[in-house]
């Protein structure tokens, strides 16, 4: 199955209204459960996600809740796609003491626009559905090459 990148509705309707700063505001990633099925209009913040039916992940074997900050990368200008697109570096979860997971999918949130902790409103960016579940073996990465969000 095909990778699919979905953006919520409310980062976007964010973006429009100037909330956002896609130059400066920090970009965090997390992993989570297989059970989770992402809806752009749903889930508009982290706690939205959070206190879906499924969850995020938790913290172990070399997966840690929260705290995978999204770095690197550059705005670019996509004119054969008509496209404005930032890119991020690539980021990787290594397991380590046993598997992670299993998951399905990665959730990109803006930890600028609320608190993390204790889970206030950081706006959900959208979602990388990853076509398939996977669990990390011992030992093993799991690896998303180049991160991007595409408007």
């Amino acid at each position: 199955m095909a990778v699919v990148v979905t953006l919520s509705n409310h980062w976007k309707y964010q973006l429009g209204k100037k909330l956002v700063d896609i130059s400066a505001d920090t970009f965090k990633i997390i992993l989570l459960d297989t059970a989770f099925a992402f809806d752009p209009d749903a889930h508009a913040t982290l706690a939205d996600v959070i206190a879906s039916p499924s969850a995020e992940l938790d913290t172990g074997n070399g997966y840690t809740r929260q705290d995978k900050t999204l770095t690197g990368g550059a705005w670019a200008e996509d004119d054969t796609n008509n496209k404005g697109i930032r890119t991020f570096d690539t980021v990787n979860w290594t397991a380590s003491g046993g598997a992670i997971g299993p998951t399905g999918c990665a959730i990109i949130y803006d930890e600028s626009t609320g608190s993390a902790s204790p889970l206030v409103s950081p706006t959900v960016v959208g979602c990388i559905d990853f076509g398939a579940d996977y669990t990390i073996p011992d030992t093993s990465s799991l690896q998303i090459q180049t991160p991007a969000i595409s408007i």
